[in-house]
């Protein structure tokens, strides 16, 4: 993401964007023709830069894919909690979060996330990337964390506590987007509060 020449920040900021858009060329057309229905050629040409640039920022498509899982990661936890803080009640922070991915579902610059291809992306395997993950949605797990302290949410795993509360949201929204059931405000609101029951000790 970054070498010298000219003024180091113009630089810098000119290498980013052209790395961020081998990424979105990369996502773009991934979830046009799936993994083994690309190349590092088509990705160069829909980016708009030379094929030989690709490997100044990636080692091979493997690496590519795993870089661009990364980035869409970061992309899903900073959208996911904006404006979230850690004064907000915890169900107001779960229901900003819920609505925030319900958001990010319903918008266009996310194709593999709309299209439900991002659970099949290559991913690196280790502790490294575990660690990566923790630090990532942080915000998520300490809202988890602390519902559970307070003997508000149940005791289980906050994979499964995500998967029962949060993650109804992406799937939902995919069926409104695609015209598969229409969700109108009333019920979007009536399953944040399903999916916030389904969370808490009763």
């Amino acid at each position: 993401m970054n070498i010298h020449s000219l003024p180091f920040f113009t630089f810098v900021t000119f290498m980013s964007d052209k790395k961020t858009r081998i990424l979105q060329a990369t996502e773009k057309l991934l979830a046009m023709y799936g993994f083994h229905g690309i190349s590092m050629q088509m990705v160069a040409k829909e980016a708009g830069v030379a094929a030989g640039t690709i490997y100044r920022y990636f080692e091979d498509k493997d690496d590519l894919l795993h870089q661009l899982h990364d980035h869409i990661l970061s992309h899903v936890a900073n959208k996911i909690t904006q404006d979230v803080s850690d004064e907000m009640p915890l169900k107001k922070r779960f229901r900003t979060m819920w609505l925030n991915i319900w958001k990010m579902a319903n918008q266009e610059d996310a194709p593999l996330i709309n299209r439900g291809q991002f659970e099949n992306l290559p991913r690196r395997q280790g502790q490294e990337q575990h660690q990566l993950e923790q630090k990532l949605f942080a915000k998520v797990n300490q809202l988890f964390d602390e519902g559970k302290a307070s003997g508000q949410f149940k005791q289980l795993d906050n994979e499964i506590l995500s998967v029962l509360s949060l993650e109804p949201s992406a799937c939902l929204a995919r069926k409104h987007v695609n015209g598969v059931f229409n969700v109108s405000d009333d019920a979007r609101d009536a399953a944040i509060e399903a999916c916030w029951d389904a969370i808490t000790q009763h």
